[in-house]
């Protein structure tokens, strides 16, 4: 089952270009960051299709994405959570996985919460 994109590519793509290129990432702006963020949680859909794993980045978006059993209701089993700012990382390869969860500043549950096999996205 394809994804349905929210995010115009195009859009997605300048986002994160512009995300990347400040000195200063808390001074981009909410609205670029959300659209980074949409985007690259689409990106990660794309790339790891499936619903076993729920991604949350709040307040912006959350996918479920990866093959396996599928999560209809309910708390999902596989879960993973983070901040824009740790999400963006990791999806640009700024950050690698285990940084992340060693700072704190991913949390994730389940046997198949790790990403790290779809990450950095392409």
């Amino acid at each position: 089952m394809a994804i349905r994109r929210r995010v115009d590519i195009g859009s997605g793509v300048e986002a994160v270009e512009v995300w990347r290129a400040a000195t200063e990432r808390v001074e981009v702006p909410k609205k670029v960051v959300a659209t980074a963020v949409r985007y690259t949680l689409e990106e990660l859909a794309v790339s790891a299709p499936g619903r076993s794993v729920e991604v949350r980045v709040p307040p912006f978006a959350a996918v479920q994405c990866v093959p396996g059993p599928q999560h209809t209701r309910g708390t999902p089993t596989n879960v993973v959570e983070t901040d824009a700012q740790t999400w963006l990382a990791l999806a640009t390869g700024e950050l690698t996985w285990q940084q992340a969860e060693a700072s704190g500043a991913l949390r994730s549950s389940g046997i198949r919460a790790d990403l790290s096999p779809h990450l950095p996205l392409a």
